[in-house]
C-alpha cells in the first residue's frame, strides 16, 4: 500500500514553468515545489468556494465593474479571515508531514505567498464569476 506522502505527491500536477534553482530562497523553493502544484490541483474547489462566498455576501460582486471585482477578490482573500483560513486549510491539508514541518518554521511568509497565488488564480479566472443566469419558465 502506498504511503500518504507518495499518494499526495502523485496527485499534484506538474508545473513546467516553475523553476527550481540553487540560488533561490527556501521559501521560493517551497512555493514552486509545494504550494503552486497544490493550489493548481485545488483550483476548481477554490473557485467553487469563492462562488459560494459571493452568494453568501448578497451577490454585490455582480454589480461591480471589473476593476472593483478585482479589488473585491483581493480584499476578500486578504481581509476575510474565515475565507482565508478555509482556503489555507484546503491547501495545508494536502501537505505531506515533511512539508508541514517546513511550513511551520516560516508559516507567516509562506501564508503570504500562498494567499497571493490563490488571489492571482481567482483573478485570472474572474470570468467564471459571472452572475448565474436566472431561469425563466416559458
Amino acid at each position: 500500500m502506498d504511503s500518504r506522502q507518495s499518494l499526495l505527491k502523485n496527485i499534484r500536477p506538474e508545473i513546467s514553468n516553475a523553476t527550481i534553482s540553487e540560488n533561490m530562497s527556501a521559501d521560493e523553493r517551497f512555493q514552486n515545489m509545494v504550494l503552486r502544484p497544490i493550489i493548481k490541483f485545488q483550483n476548481d474547489l477554490l473557485i467553487a468556494v469563492f462562488k459560494n462566498y459571493i452568494k453568501k455576501h448578497k451577490s454585490v460582486f455582480y454589480d461591480l465593474s471589473i476593476e472593483k471585482r478585482i479589488d473585491y477578490i483581493e480584499n476578500a482573500v486578504q481581509k476575510d479571515m474565515k475565507l482565508r483560513n478555509s482556503m489555507k486549510g484546503m491547501i495545508i491539508g494536502l501537505f505531506t508531514v515533511e512539508e508541514y514541518e517546513i511550513y511551520i518554521q516560516n508559516s507567516s511568509a509562506l501564508n503570504k505567498r500562498m494567499m497571493n497565488i490563490v488571489k492571482q488564480r481567482l483573478i485570472s479566472n474572474i470570468q467564471l464569476f459571472e452572475k448565474p443566469e436566472v431561469l425563466v419558465a416559458v
